[in-house]
């Protein structure tokens, strides 16, 4: 149950993850495919720009000599500043020698009805003046007449679509229109080339036309007439094309080229760091766009969620494993105390059971011996209480005590005061501290009982003589002495009396000792050994 249990934890972890996991790469994943599709629709309108101008070549192409009525009507019609936003307008650079300006500036007056010169004067052999800018606004005033083709950037951009014969995106510059705006964006141009034709009408009133031999040679390519080009400002233009996307975007960098080392052209809000990477085409340029939405909840939060969901789960089922096994635990241990109650108690009933056999048969034995040598019932009674009581006394010591053993001392003092010796007297009485078990404690119990009940009949405690006392260990025994001396008359111990044999089958079936009984005059000394079982043990407190 346990490993089960266990397993089935890592399994709803393990899913979580997966699920917490599959949640941020899906999240991540979307993210991905909605700048793609930003992306996307950025490249479809900047091709729909390239297509405004591929129209408008086709146009000059069909009628150069109208060409600046024509493509305003056209435009008119077509309005690129509502379906292409972002376009500066579309204009015209007709080729020229240097020099030689005379049928650039003719068709400036006949597009503007006024004399507009080309400029500026360059050391480049040929030149692409700006004839015409539609739709037109005042501040393209300052485009008209302007040699594109004397700028380095621009150049190198007309000669990529001179040369190549598709449309070309120059780098990030200055419009010209932008002179008198307080508010300057970086910009860009693209370029369409238009090649000449042997049959091309004459561009000047005096019969001449653009050398496009020259301009050819020049270029080492195919002869060209003009390009189409248009206008861009940057921010506008990104404005335009993502519009209302914006708003939904945290972050976006544009840049113009691969990567972030290329010149940033536009910049909305704070990039983060999860930003997703998108190539743009301009023209035959690839510009990078980097973009984040900054959707923290949805990239994090739900996966988060999730986890937290799982983990909580798998914890859950630990934990509920955990407290039933406790409760379990607890349960076993209840019965196993129970169990161990029960073996006590029987253990306990048993040890009383016998204790109470043995009490008995001790009893019994002690009755049959103070019949045997009592004269009458009286003298049974009053020497069968004696021993009973001194029995009981010890008994009483080691269950009171709570201890399974008994203090010689305890037994001795306890006898000597009750034949009438004061404190101070027991006081002398004295020897190091041994420790009996039932069987020894009931033995010397009975033993110093019988030795002072003779001493009050016959003895010193009758107040005929002295009385000493005591005991000491000695080559592993204990030695209890028991000296009466200047005694009334010399004690007689020719015949074992019953009390005599009584006290030695106690001495020597219960404790396992030995006795010593010798006279003197007037005088009677008895030595008790017995083994020393618990050695030198220290004073009790």
């Amino acid at each position: 149950m346990a490993l089960l249990v266990r397993f089935v934890g890592l399994v709803i972890l393990f899913a979580a993850i997966a699920a917490a996991l599959a949640s941020f790469f899906y999240n991540k994943a979307a993210e991905a495919d909605q700048a793609s599709r930003v992306a996307l629709q950025a490249n479809v309108r900047l091709r729909d720009h390239i297509a405004v101008l591929e129209g408008v070549r086709a146009l000059y192409q069909s009628a150069p000599n109208s060409s600046g009525p024509g493509i305003r009507a056209y435009l008119a019609a077509l309005q690129p500043q509502i379906h292409t936003p972002g376009m500066e307008g579309v204009g015209i650079a007709l080729a020229m020698r240097q020099g030689n300006p005379a049928a650039a500036e003719a068709r400036l007056r006949a597009n503007y009805g006024r004399n507009v010169a080309v400029w500026p004067i360059t050391d480049q052999p040929i030149g692409f003046p700006i004839i015409l800018v539609e739709p037109h606004t005042p501040r393209r005033n300052y485009a008209l007449g302007y040699d594109m083709y004397s700028e380095p950037v621009r150049r190198e951009a007309m000669r990529r679509a001179w040369q190549t014969g598709r449309p070309a995106a120059s780098g990030i510059v200055q419009l010209v229109q932008e002179k008198g705006l307080r508010n300057k964006q970086p910009g860009f141009l693209i370029y369409v080339p238009v090649y000449a034709s042997p049959s091309a009408p004459t561009l000047a009133p005096a019969g001449e036309r653009p050398d496009a031999a020259a301009v050819a040679t020049a270029a080492n390519t195919r002869p060209i007439e003009a390009f189409v080009y248009a206008p861009f400002r940057t921010h506008d233009l990104m404005t335009a094309l993502l519009g209302s996307q914006l708003d939904a975007i945290e972050g976006l960098e544009i840049y113009a080229g691969d990567g972030p080392s290329a010149p940033l052209v536009f910049r909305h809000g704070k990039l983060g760091w999860d930003a997703h990477e998108q190539r743009l085409r301009v023209a035959d340029h690839q510009w990078t766009m980097r973009i984040s939405y900054g959707r923290f909840l949805e990239r994090f939060g739900r996966p988060l969620g999730i986890f937290l969901f799982g983990a909580a789960l798998a914890l859950l089922a630990t934990q509920l494993h955990r407290v039933q096994r406790r409760r379990i635990g607890a349960f076993q241990a209840l019965a196993e105390e129970r169990a161990r109650h029960a073996e006590d108690r029987e253990l306990m009933i048993g040890e009383m059971a016998h204790r109470m056999k043995n009490a008995f048969a001790r009893i019994g034995a002690l009755a049959r011996i103070t019949l045997r040598e009592s004269s009458d019932f009286d003298d049974f009674e009053v020497k069968f209480d004696g021993r009973l009581r001194a029995l009981s006394d010890a008994k009483q010591m080691i269950v009171t005590g709570a201890v399974d053993t008994v203090d010689l001392r305890q037994i001795i003092h306890r006898e000597l005061g009750l034949a009438g010796w004061s404190s101070d007297q027991l006081a002398g009485v004295n020897g190091p501290a041994v420790r009996l078990n039932e069987e020894g404690a009931q033995a010397l119990a009975l033993t110093v009982h019988e030795l002072v009940t003779n001493s009050v009949k016959y003895g010193a405690l009758a107040c005929h003589g002295d009385l000493s006392v005591g005991w000491r260990r000695e080559d592993g025994n204990v030695i209890l002495s028991w000296i009466e001396t200047s005694l009334p008359e010399t004690p007689q111990i020719d015949q074992d009396s019953f009390g005599t044999l009584f006290i030695r089958t106690l001495i020597e079936r219960q404790l396992k000792g030995s006795w010593d009984r010798s006279i003197t005059d007037h005088g009677l000394a008895i030595a008790i050994r017995w083994a020393d079982r618990d050695g030198a043990a220290p004073p009790p407190d």
